[in-house]
């Protein structure tokens, strides 16, 4: 049933409101209400919403504002000495991940290719589920949040580059070397640049303008939005677009003012990035791939937390902040589901392996938001002992 943007906007928020509502009085995360809607609404439930990809893009926009909000509470030189530490930790997880993904699939009876593609889906972390249950204001400037950004970071890099490899094997295009070496060559340029025009156009027109807020909020949007948009052209992810627009001007006055009044903003498209994600899960088909994907999703519940934690406390991390940032990360990630989407459009891989990546990241995406949520602090936490904002 096709239907106005307007009315899928009432029934979603409406939705979402009465579906929150029963989450709450059942002590349940609102992230599962969120995607539980979307099942329930989108084409694959009783088709009250259609167009999902027109919301997921929209919805994509949330994720764009997390990292842009992120990068606003960050300090540049803390940024730098984490990621060094990082690279290790996320460099030899990625593998561990990927190597497990694959040997699981194989013993399914998936192709290689298929198998290779479901691994790789497999390393990443959610940046939407680590960094919206991060208390802003306890943890976030203490290290545990300086390690998981830099570690989701980090990722966001590797995402990028199977992205590219999918692109090419897609085309049959030989220039992926190419584009992999202008990509990352254009993350210093386009840092470089952005600190340029904070420095001589940003900072004194904050100076000068800065009683009148609604220009500082039109100011702080452009800017974060342009800078995901440069990046997008440079072959980088929007979402590094905007960190690196937050990051910049971490260190202005106004940082703070501004973080406190995107917060409802980014809030609003994040509900319909996770909409999106429920509308556009074939429930249909989950009884082809149940058994991996229910076993797939085990393992990387199980096997992600222990090992950040080994890895972390191999780069001297405490045991305490290891267990924490594991359970934290230990789910797959929104990149995964844009890698089953791309991989399945370009017929790497079948329509079934697509759905076992969407199955076993949402399966993982709702069992860790649950562990986290009842034993680590969150804003969103069902115990008032654990609710810090």
């Amino acid at each position: 049933m096709d239907v106005s943007i307007t009315f899928s906007f009432f029934l979603i928020f409406t939705g979402a409101a009465v579906f929150a509502s029963l989450a709450l009085a059942t002590r349940q995360p609102l992230i599962i209400a969120y995607i539980a809607l979307g099942a329930f609404i989108g084409p694959h439930g009783l088709s009250l919403v259609s167009g999902t990809k027109l919301l997921a893009d929209i919805g994509h926009v949330g994720i764009i504002f997390l990292l842009f909000l992120l990068g606003l509470d960050m300090q540049p030189q803390a940024l730098w000495s984490t990621l060094r530490k990082s690279t290790v930790v996320a460099v030899a997880s990625s593998a561990l991940f990927l190597a497990m993904g694959f040997a699981v699939t194989r013993l399914f009876g998936y192709s290689n290719v298929e198998a290779l593609i479901v691994g790789a889906a497999m390393m990443f972390s959610s940046t939407i589920i680590g960094i919206k249950l991060l208390p802003t204001t306890v943890l976030h400037h203490r290290h545990i949040g300086e390690l998981m950004i830099g570690m989701l970071l980090l990722q966001d890099l590797l995402a990028i580059i199977v992205l590219m490899v999918l692109f090419s094997a897609s085309t049959g295009d030989g220039n992926m070397g190419r584009d992999l070496a202008l990509s990352l060559l254009g993350l210093p340029l386009l840092a470089g640049a952005a600190l340029l025009v904070v420095r001589f156009v940003l900072l004194p027109l904050i100076a000068r303008f800065d009683r009148f807020h609604e220009y500082i909020f039109l100011l702080a949007l452009g800017w974060c939005l342009g800078l995901a948009e440069a990046a997008r052209a440079l072959g980088l992810s929007e979402e590094i677009g905007a960190f690196i627009a937050g990051i910049t001007i971490a260190t202005s006055p106004i940082s703070q003012y501004i973080a406190v009044n995107l917060k409802p903003l980014r809030d609003f498209f994040l509900i319909l990035f996770f909409f999106a994600v429920g509308a556009r899960f074939d429930l249909s088909m989950l009884g082809q791939v149940w058994l991996p994907a229910l076993v797939l999703a085990v393992l990387v519940l199980a096997v992600k937390p222990p090992t950040y934690r080994w890895l972390l406390k191999g780069v001297s991390e405490k045991r305490s902040l290891a267990w924490d940032l594991g359970f934290r990360l230990g789910q797959a990630s929104e990149f995964s589901l844009l890698i089953a989407y791309v991989a399945a459009g370009a017929a790497l891989i079948s329509e079934e392996a697509s759905l076992l990546i969407q199955a076993a990241t949402l399966i993982t995406l709702l069992a860790s938001s649950y562990i986290v949520v009842l034993n680590y602090p969150t804003p969103i936490a069902i115990s008032d002992r654990l609710r810090r904002d």
